[in-house]
């Protein structure tokens, strides 16, 4: 079986992809969503434990080598209160007894970057749980990572706190990174909203599957394509007829300050008076990375989810596509429309989830394998001239 890992707070599976592209085997995942308990076999070929993680007994959760998990960050989240007293802030300490009980050799924690400016009597909360997992024995690295670094076109920062029995965690190079997964320099890697979605083609009603319109627009594109596949979720999403108008207004890579006040909605006037809010109502724009995908991108008030050339908001595929979720992933058809959403919105990206699974078993002495980019001649280039 090789490495083996458990996964908590699994969602769609974003961290666990990421280990079984680096060669691990995921033998245990859990989480309490329902969704997620239908989502994740349609996926992964295999069950995922629905259960709170508070009402688990050790004994039910097998011994792993690693243990991996992001426990729900809203009370940790930079636009909240940042207490770990609150009840979903205590999913993280539960998380640590875990680890403590099962001893893996190695453990993933993702988090929001508000885990960092949390505090516990005075200690910032990343220090005081590093200092508690070196004291079970752990070289542990808290790493702050940029999902754009390691080839996801999505301006996403996390948190990880990484722990290995062997040797010391290195922080991934996004250089190395960048090389051993696609062949070539970072700098040279398309990073751009448009060149990863530009291949899904023009969106479909609900229900509908759709093929790609073109041949993959990038390498990041090439990776994430279905094999002569029909797929999923790229539906028209619902828009109002004040955010079809506000739209029109707004360029590539612009905001709500782009709407004249004419046309401004009331809220708009506030967030102009107050400043701020550089994604609110924003538009992606085509040659750089998206901002961060949250769990209410069908809202174009809490984000830029406006496609980068079209007048709509982005598609649930989209949406996975930005987070780097295969397009081979679906959705089970259960429960609201919301609830679906969070678990792409909540997902660790799979390719920085990978960044850091080959670095935690490099230090465990392991063999790693590196999910590869191909290079072929139907990559298509896109240019800035396009949009000038």
């Amino acid at each position: 079986m090789g490495v083996t890992v458990s996964s908590f707070f699994s969602g769609i599976g974003g961290l666990d992809l990421g280990f079984d592209w680096a060669g691990a085997t995921v033998h245990y995942a859990t989480d309490l969503s329902p969704i997620a308990a239908k989502t994740y076999p349609l996926n992964f070929g295999r069950e995922l434990v629905e259960a709170d993680i508070n009402n688990l007994c050790h004994s039910q959760i097998p011994n792993s080598d690693i243990i991996i998990g992001g426990p729900p960050c809203q009370s940790f989240s930079l636009v909240g209160l940042r207490r770990p007293d609150d009840e979903r802030g205590k999913l993280v300490f539960r998380f640590i007894e875990i680890i403590r009980s099962k001893n893996p050799s190695g453990f993933v924690l993702e988090n929001v970057p508000g885990l960092s400016s949390a505090r516990i009597d005075g200690e910032r909360l990343t220090s005081h749980l590093a200092r508690e997992l070196e004291a079970l024995g752990y070289f542990v690295t808290v790493m702050k990572l940029n999902a754009a670094q390691y080839l996801v076109p999505q301006l996403r920062k996390r948190v990880f706190i990484v722990g290995s029995r062997v040797s010391p965690v290195a922080v991934p190079n996004p250089e190395e990174f960048a090389k051993s997964v696609s062949g070539r320099s970072y700098a040279e890697y398309e990073i751009g909203s448009w060149a990863a979605l530009r291949d899904l083609g023009e969106v479909v009603g609900k229900g509908e599957l759709t093929t790609y319109s073109q041949p993959a627009t990038s390498q990041f594109a090439a990776l994430m394509r279905r094999r002569n596949a029909d797929f999923s979720l790229h539906e028209m999403p619902r828009m109002s007829e004040t955010d079809k108008t506000l739209i029109k207004f707004i360029p590539p890579g612009g905001n709500y300050m782009d709407v004249p006040d004419e046309f401004s909605t009331q809220r708009i006037m506030n967030f102009k008076r107050t400043g701020g809010r550089t994604t609110t109502y924003g538009r992606l724009h085509p040659l750089r990375p998206a901002y961060t995908i949250n769990t209410y991108f069908r809202r174009p008030n809490v984000g830029a989810n406006f496609h980068p050339v079209e007048d709509r908001l982005i598609s649930v595929r989209e949406a996975m596509r930005l987070q780097s979720i295969p397009d081979k992933f679906s959705i089970a058809k259960i429960g609201p429309q919301d609830e679906r959403n969070a678990l792409v919105g909540n997902a660790v990206p799979p390719l920085l989830a990978h960044a850091v699974a080959r670095e935690l078993l490099r230090s465990l002495g392991v063999t790693v394998q590196t999910v590869k980019m191909t290079r072929s001649k139907s990559t298509i280039s896109i240019g800035a001239d396009e949009f000038t």
